[in-house]
Parts: structure tokens; C-alpha cells; sequence
């Protein structure tokens, strides 16, 4: 009886420790249904295989880049999040979306590696005829509403001397590929990594012209300059110039460096993987650390560090 006793015992302290050693992350995204929901599933799978199952990742939907940098101040070691780095620095300096929001746990906020950017994509129907960012005018493009590409498509219009030029279309951009197909617009903003979902339906279903930008034109914006390689939607036989909003992974400075470290690293030894079923984490490169301006985790430190990756004193 006592020896039943003893190996029950010794199986339940076998199974505690087991469940102890396993890594249990939040990671929080983007709404379901969008590119980067699909990233955060993606992400998910490729920690769990690439740690045979010890960090475990559930995915929470989200409203967007703000919300998940503001939840930073509610949540524990185990949360990572999703946001463009230049938000960041406005959420520590109480600045735009974030005045009278700023708390001290921005500053513990710490990133982990790059995600792939919020591309701009000026997508024209063949049968429109438009060849460059200056044949829009008399067009009718549709832009959506609430998101980032509908933003930023507002402003180049703006800056491009388009505005009052242009007929904006009133509809969700959901429906972009179908109203394309039936003639009711010329084209669509959007932004999204590249391959976006809805510009691979666009250019298969119905011949498109993705625009490219002129260097002046990528400069005027303030953005990112970013080139989508030839052949990567059906029919675009040349390189599109266009611009890009980085984005990155986060977590804050009490997650512990072994899991930053884990995670970091898995990340990367997964990556080639992701992009063979998902064209869009090609295009992560350990290059695009340049573009986080603020402190990588510790953790993460450790793995670049040991990888050769080099460091800028920001980042430290």
C-alpha cells in the first residue's frame, strides 16, 4: 500500500514539474481575419514545434496597435504584443493617441524581433489605364475606413496633390476585390505584408496594376522605402517601389530573459519554415533590427549576440 502511495506521489510531483517547465505566453495581435492574425497563428505553431511543445502561445484577438501598448500597464511577464516601434516612443512621451495615457510601464517595454511591415498597396485595375501615382486623378479608388491604409492613403492623396481630384469610394474595404471586378472602382488602398490576401484575389481573379512610387514621392511620405520583388502577385513583371510601416514583437521587462531568450530565438531558427507556407516572413531579415528604436529585451540580447547579429547602443 505504501509503495502505491509513494509511486502516485511520484508521479504527481513528475507531472508538476512538467507543467511548471512549460512556457505559457499571451500574444496579442491583431482583429481576426486580417494578415497579422493569421501571423499571430502562425507564430504560435512554429513556437510550439520549435520548442517541442515547452512555450505554449495563445493568441488574443485585438482592436489594434494602441490597445495592445496600452495593456502593457494591466499585464504580466507572459504577454507579448504586436506594434509599429514608432508608437512606442509617442506612448512614453504621452504624445497623439497616447496624451494624457502615458504611465511608467511604457519604459519597461522591451522588443524581441520584427515582424513583417505594414506595406502600402495602390492597386489599380488594368482597365483603368493608370500607370502611375499621377494618372489617378478622375479615378474612383476605395480606401475603407479605420485602419492604417485608409489613413495613410488619405494623406498621399494629400500630398501627391490629389485631394478633390480623386473620387473616394464609400465602402468597407472587405469588399474592394468584388467592386474592382465589377466596375464600380477603379481601384483600392491597402495596407497589409506582402503577399496581401486580398491583392493575391485582386491580381488572380481580375488583371491589376500595382503602382510603384518615385524616390521623391517615398521621401515626401516619411516612410519606409520598400521594394515588393517582381512575381510576387500574378501579372507584376517588374519591382513595385512602395512604402512600409515596420512593426514588431514586444514584451515588457518582466518577462524573464531565459523566455525572451527562448522566444527570440525559436523565432528565428522557425522563420525559413513560416516562409515556406506563408511568403510574408521571407521578407523578415535580421537587417530590419535597424528599424527598432528602442531596447531590445535582455533575453534577446543574449540570442543576438550569440548569432552575430549586430547591435546599435539604442538597442542596449
Amino acid at each position: 500500500m505504501k509503495l502505491k502511495w509513494f509511486a502516485a506521489l511520484a508521479a504527481a510531483a513528475l507531472v508538476a514539474g512538467t507543467v511548471q517547465a512549460e512556457e505559457r505566453i499571451t500574444y496579442k495581435s491583431a482583429k481576426t481575419g486580417t494578415s497579422y492574425y493569421q501571423m499571430g497563428v502562425q507564430l504560435a505553431e512554429a513556437i510550439k514545434a520549435g520548442t517541442d511543445g515547452a512555450a505554449i502561445v495563445t493568441l488574443e484577438e485585438s482592436q489594434g496597435s494602441v490597445q495592445n501598448v496600452m495593456e502593457v500597464r494591466a499585464r504580466g511577464g507572459d504577454y507579448v504584443f504586436t506594434t509599429p516601434p514608432a508608437l512606442i516612443g509617442l506612448a512614453r512621451e504621452g504624445k497623439a493617441m497616447f496624451e494624457d495615457k502615458s504611465d511608467p510601464s511604457f519604459n519597461d517595454i522591451r522588443a524581441l524581433f520584427p515582424i513583417p511591415s505594414l506595406t502600402m498597396h495602390f492597386v489599380m485595375s488594368a482597365d483603368s489605364g493608370v500607370e502611375s501615382i499621377a494618372d489617378l486623378e478622375g479615378k474612383t479608388i476605395l480606401l475603407g475606413s479605420g485602419s492604417f491604409g485608409a489613413t495613410e492613403g488619405e494623406k498621399y492623396i494629400q500630398l501627391f496633390g490629389l485631394e478633390g481630384k480623386v473620387t473616394l469610394s464609400d465602402a468597407e474595404l472587405s469588399n474592394a476585390v468584388a467592386a474592382l471586378k465589377n466596375g464600380q472602382i477603379d481601384g483600392f488602398v491597402t495596407a497589409s505584408s506582402y503577399p496581401a490576401p486580398n491583392v493575391i484575389e485582386a491580381a488572380a481573379s481580375t488583371g491589376v496594376k500595382i503602382l510603384s512610387m518615385t524616390d521623391d514621392q517615398v521621401a515626401e511620405t516619411k516612410r519606409t522605402k520598400l521594394v515588393i520583388p517582381a512575381g510576387t502577385y500574378a501579372g507584376q513583371d517588374s519591382d513595385v517601389v512602395t512604402t512600409s510601416l515596420p512593426v514588431a514583437a514586444y514584451a515588457t521587462s518582466k518577462m524573464s530573459d531565459d523566455t525572451a531568450y527562448l522566444l527570440t530565438k525559436t523565432f528565428w531558427e522557425q522563420r525559413e519554415a513560416m516562409a515556406e507556407s506563408a511568403p510574408w516572413w521571407g521578407a523578415v531579415t535580421p537587417d530590419m533590427l535597424e528599424l527598432i528604436t528602442t531596447e531590445l529585451h535582455p533575453g534577446a540580447i543574449r540570442y543576438y549576440e550569440e548569432a552575430g547579429v549586430p547591435l546599435s547602443d539604442a538597442h542596449k
